[in-house]
């Protein structure tokens, strides 16, 4: 029976492997593709940037100032870098990390030697190596992976002058912004009024009163669109909607930095409203990112700045915490709302549930700490039954690590070629119906929830 599954969910995997990666939510940085100049270097390109890899290190007493990480400025020894990370290579066993990065130097950069300390330097020379050819420059590489389209994450501040590069420069891969207002939108954050000012700016709206504030945001997302957007995104730690009748009241407060902690609450859970309804006219899908406690290490976050491993996944309470937002426009049919949790155990108790009765909800992949063979089938394990296939989003890699989005996706396949093999070896459902199954959760899902299709 062991051989029949294997064979079967290798039969699956082999009809999905090669589909173009469909990449709607992600983290790179657009500058890459605009400017199309080579890597700098193997640390630059392995570590540095990657809070999986350095939050490990860290874990086990490496300092993270001996890793480059830290604010601007701040430098390390490339090939010292390396070799501090070759040399703790075996922390990783186990870890999605490891099945990533190995991939990356497997397939991606034909490193045939294991990495180890002894390699370190060897290996170290070969990338370096790759990064000076021009197969290796971000454009050839965007290509080499088959990437249908790839998603940045940008401030809705942000001019998206990378982006308007790219479309410009004639190359035919296609870059697409996101629009991320949370600076905008967060009472709380330190910046929040300068950042209006700016939005005002950008906008030649009277961002002072709560009416001009509204417009300017209509008229970025618009921006956004006709660069090529098709989603909005919103990271936040509690989930919490509620409708206010007067929202110009906390909107003074909150822009005169005279607001409460609860005020930026209240006010940011009243926006999240005023997003959807705006998703609701103009069309962009919404994603929600909720359920991680920010910089718990004071020191490091004093030491180093922000998102430097130290953010934690929090429990959730999704029903009442949307509750005011579904209950005005959850009954939307066009409208697409897809939730990422870090709590796991909302998926069968809240989150299928929701996407399997509301029209405009859709469930997220695993997400950050659960992207990973194990947290794949968890997922489907705990959504499927409530939710069915069809209220789900589909594959993101969510990640800053450009190399790694092959092997994000090729894990993401295989997990779900596992998964559809199990309901065919249970009786459920057929192989024809696996097989469709299998792509659509591969590439379709994603075109359709985030409107991409060609």
């Amino acid at each position: 029976m062991a051989g029949q599954l294997s064979d079967l969910a290798d039969g699956l995997y082999q009809g999905i492997k090669e589909l173009p990666i469909v990449s709607p939510h992600g983290h790179c940085d657009p500058e890459w593709f605009a400017r199309d100049v080579p890597f700098s270097n193997p640390a630059e390109l392995l570590v540095v940037p990657d809070h999986y890899v350095f939050r490990m290190l860290y874990s086990q007493g490496v300092p993270l100032h001996e890793l480059g990480v830290g604010p601007k400025g701040h430098t390390a020894d490339p090939r010292q870098v390396f070799r501090l990370f070759a040399q703790h290579w075996d922390l990783f066993l186990g870890t999605p990390s490891r099945i990533w990065i190995s991939y990356v130097l497997r397939e991606t950069l034909r490193i045939t030697q294991d990495l180890s300390p002894e390699t370190a330097n060897a290996i170290y020379d070969q990338i370096a190596d790759c990064l000076t050819q021009d197969a290796f420059r971000p454009r050839a590489l965007f290509d080499q992976f088959n990437i249908e389209v790839l998603a940045t994450t940008d401030s809705a501040l942000d001019t998206l002058s990378h982006h308007a590069e790219i479309r410009e420069s004639g190359w035919n891969g296609r870059v697409v912004p996101t629009f991320r207002p949370d600076g905008v939108l967060d009472g709380a954050d330190p910046s929040f009024a300068a950042n209006l000012k700016q939005l005002g700016a950008l906008t030649g709206c009277d961002t002072g009163n709560y009416q001009g504030y509204l417009e300017a945001l209509r008229l970025r997302r618009q921006f956004f669109i006709q660069m090529g957007a098709t989603a909005t995104d919103h990271g936040i730690e509690l989930v919490h909607t509620e409708w206010l009748d007067d929202p110009d009241k906390l909107f003074q407060r909150l822009r005169q930095q005279q607001g409460t902690p609860e005020d930026a609450q209240q006010f940011y859970g009243h926006m999240l409203i005023e997003m959807a309804q705006m998703s609701v006219e103009d069309g962009l899908t919404m994603q929600i990112h909720a359920g991680s406690k920010r910089n718990t290490n004071t020191a490091v976050m004093q030491d180093f700045g922000r998102d430097k491993g130290a953010d934690i996944p929090i429990a959730m309470d999704w029903v009442r915490g949307l509750e005011a937002l579904l209950n005005r426009v959850g009954n939307e049919p066009d409208l697409r709302i897809i939730l990422f949790t870090l709590d796991e155990g909302t998926y069968a108790r809240e989150l299928a549930p929701m996407a399997g009765h509301w029209p405009c909800l859709r469930i997220g992949p695993p997400w950050w700490f659960h992207d990973s063979p194990a947290g794949i089938a968890r997922y489907f394990d705990q959504v499927v039954e409530t939710a069915g296939y069809f209220n789900l989003a589909g594959f993101n890699d969510d990640t800053r690590a450009f190399l790694s989005i092959p092997a994000r996706h090729d894990m993401w396949r295989r997990g779900v070629a596992l998964h559809l093999a199990r309901q065919v070896e249970k009786g459920y459902f057929g192989r024809d119906s696996a097989e469709h199954l299998s792509q659509l959760l591969t590439t379709d899902l994603a075109r359709q929830v985030y409107g991409l299709e060609a």
